[in-house]
């Protein structure tokens, strides 16, 4: 009796389930007789070698080897390939994740314990075919991404955030924090769009729109994008970046490093750190801000702002260094104002009037970044912001967005467009064409 007859034999689920599980048994079977024939010590050194495309080829013809002269004669060619490449998965990649990490597709991946994988393309999400078969082979990928990083993952400390070496992020949570195993978020990194003319072309806004913003990162306005979780902000904010003109001095801050200038020619990027092993080392986004001041910054940008290094964002943007920007969560611009408000005073032991006072005076204009419910990703409306003539921030909207026809409008012409104009940043031929396709 072949292998897959015995295992077939051994189960006793429905048809479905049987395929599934048997598939699974048919890989432990295979990787048992791996390590039977390569040993430990060898197929270790191939997973800490240097060159893992070899490891991935030698064990791959290894895994062929067996299937051909240790009785899985029956299995499906098709069935074959991937419990091959499941295998080398598991041993050298990052298991059941593995080929959704290689899927250009796919945006997001969501282990959810032993339980459930979910991935997201084009905005859906989807549940995966595979999962992973215990907690420890979860762990055991985790360690795997967290090694060359020296974090660590365990009970005294159940959540680590972390960065592949591609840029994806990685977000793991374990007992006692996650009650049913494991959790691990991957957010992958996408280097597609680099520009406003990209979003664009993707119809994430007009051309009209984009040329506002190219005009408002050119005149040195301070800019805040705002959104939820998985709206585009870092997209936005990479695209705005690329406007920066480029005898500029720009120094990037990031808890994990995403943002890219593959043209730019004067780019500093700064990335958080956590505590080490031994609990020291960590650099928080304040320091860097803090220190970034010091460091003879043109612009400065901050991928995002969620704590008391806001303070030293905004007083940035108050002390000479215009055209920075930032991001934020907040799901509309009034709570944008409020948030960063809070978090101001989390650094700043002052009434909150003369709080709001600093963000009207420092930042200019404030764009919002929406996720619609078919899962596509728009920039929403664009506000001035200002001081109240009773104190306090005014936002005044410039750009309107219908999220149920997907159309933008003109409001009103911000006031920083004449003045580039007058400044001559701006040429008249530009601005004229420009507003010509408001006339018709």
């Amino acid at each position: 009796m072949s292998v897959l007859e015995r295992v077939r034999a051994q189960e006793s689920s429905p048809q479905a389930a049987i395929a599934v599980q048997s598939s699974a048994a048919i890989r432990r079977r295979i990787k048992e007789d791996l390590v039977e024939r390569m040993g430990l010590t060898t197929m270790a050194q191939m997973v800490m070698g240097p060159d893992p495309d070899r490891a991935r080829g030698e064990l791959e013809v290894a895994c062929e080897s067996i299937i051909n002269t240790r009785g899985y004669d029956d299995l499906a060619p098709e069935l074959r390939a991937r419990v091959v490449r499941e295998v080398v998965d598991e041993v050298v990649g990052l298991g059941p994740i593995q080929p959704l990490l290689e899927d250009p597709t796919i945006t997001e991946v969501m282990v959810n314990g032993t339980q459930s994988l979910f991935f997201e393309r084009a905005g859906i999400v989807e549940r995966a075919p595979e999962v992973f078969e215990s907690a420890e082979q979860i762990r055991s990928v985790v360690d795997r991404i967290l090694a060359p990083l020296g974090r660590r993952l365990d009970e005294s400390s159940p959540i680590v955030n972390a960065r592949l070496a591609n840029g994806d992020r990685v977000n793991a949570v374990i007992a006692p924090i996650a009650l049913a195993g494991p959790v691990v978020t991957i957010r992958k990194f996408s280097n597609r769009i680099t520009s406003l003319g990209r979003l664009v072309e993707l119809g994430a806004l007009p051309w009209w729109y984009a040329r506002l913003l190219t005009w408002a990162v050119r005149l040195r306005k301070d800019i805040a994008v705002a959104g939820g979780t998985g709206s585009g902000k870092t997209t936005l904010l990479n695209a705005l970046s690329c406007e920066i003109p480029h005898e500029e001095r720009i120094i990037t801050i990031e808890d994990s490093a995403e943002l890219r200038f593959e043209s730019h020619p004067h780019v500093v990027g700064l990335e958080a750190r956590s505590a080490s092993i031994e609990g020291s080392g960590a650099v928080s986004i304040r320091d860097l801000v803090i220190n970034a001041l010091r460091m003879r910054p043109d612009r400065i940008v901050v991928g995002e702002v969620r704590g008391e290094e806001c303070v030293d964002m905004l007083q940035a943007m108050n002390t000479g260094h215009d055209g920075s920007l930032t991001t934020l969560h907040a799901g509309t611009p009034e709570e944008a104002m409020l948030r960063l408000v809070l978090m101001a005073r989390f650094g700043m032991d002052l009434p909150v009037d003369i709080i709001e006072e600093q963000v009207a005076t420092a930042l200019d204009v404030l764009v919002m970044s929406q996720r619609l419910s078919d899962g596509s990703r728009a920039i929403g409306s664009a506000s001035v912001v200002g001081r109240a003539p009773e104190g306090g921030v005014r936002l005044e909207e410039i750009v309107s967005f219908d999220d149920v026809t997907r159309s933008w409008e003109l409001v009103r012409e911000p006031a920083f467009v004449a003045q580039g104009l007058a400044a001559g940043l701006l040429s008249e031929q530009e601005v004229s064409a420009w507003r010509q396709c408001f006339s018709r």
